[in-house]
């Protein structure tokens, strides 16, 4: 199995309403985050590529244009902003566009990640 990955970077801030008050994460605050895709596959295309990393521009242009220096409650519609879920969504969306997808990776601060690999 192939596997590539690219790493992609914006700031947001979120608040998780849910948590109990004393809990720092139910405070607005924000983070540098990293969003790292992984394309794999059985074999290469003909250009020996498992996807040529430019086709993965559109992914740049969503994130800078829908989630950087946003608030991501308002970008998401609901308040379970979590590394996990933000995973998840970059996942389905890149998904969805490029049937290689095979993981989504978010860090939200140099320490942690979280993961969604179906």
């Amino acid at each position: 199995m192939f596997r590539i990955t690219k790493e992609f970077h914006f700031s947001a801030s979120h608040q998780l309403h849910h948590l109990p008050a004393d809990h720092q994460c139910a405070r607005l605050h924000g983070h540098n985050y990293i969003v790292v895709v992984e394309l794999a596959g059985e074999n290469l295309n003909a250009d020996g590529f498992v996807r040529d990393y430019h086709d993965l521009a559109p992914l740049k242009h969503y994130i800078d244009t829908h989630f950087d220096h946003r608030h991501l409650n308002e970008v998401l519609g609901h308040s379970l902003t979590t590394a996990e879920t933000l995973a998840k969504h970059f996942f389905d969306w890149c998904k969805a566009r490029f049937p290689e997808t095979s993981a989504v990776k978010v860090s939200e601060t140099p320490k942690t990640w979280a993961e969604y690999r179906p």
